[in-house]
């Protein structure tokens, strides 16, 4: 047997790790997904930018929130699109009433030129 071989073999195979019995949990069957699209006045792109990033981090600290996602289009220059999933239409609710969202409230009008917005739950 080769040096290379016998060093292979003393060699430890670790295992995969077991996978869990029981799915790991996601969002709610009964929580609320907002998809937003959010396109930027001439001129406004970066800050728009700067301003939505802004609310990410609050945003997902707040009770209720499972999931609060940026995107930026890769073919639409300016076209931003926020994914929002809230354990609840009420955790939604007091959501808009958050310093940074009011704050959001008072500065998109100048930046935003369009704003498409639905609600979704989901079924699978």
């Amino acid at each position: 047997m080769s040096k290379a071989v016998k060093k292979a073999a003393k060699k430890r195979v670790k295992k995969a790790p077991a996978k869990p019995a029981v799915a790991p949990a996601g969002p709610p069957k009964n929580g609320v997904t907002l998809v937003v699209a959010i396109k930027a006045r001439p001129g406004q792109e970066a800050t728009l930018e700067r301003e939505l990033r802004a609310l990410v981090k609050p945003s997902r600290a707040e009770r209720g929130c499972i999931a609060y996602d940026l995107h930026v289009s890769s073919d639409q220059p300016g076209l931003f699109l926020l994914r929002e999933i809230w354990r609840t239409l009420e955790h939604h609710g007091k959501h808009w009433n958050t310093p940074h969202m009011k704050t959001w409230g008072e500065r998109k009008g100048a930046l935003v030129a369009s704003r498409e917005a639905s609600f979704w739950r989901q079924i699978v």
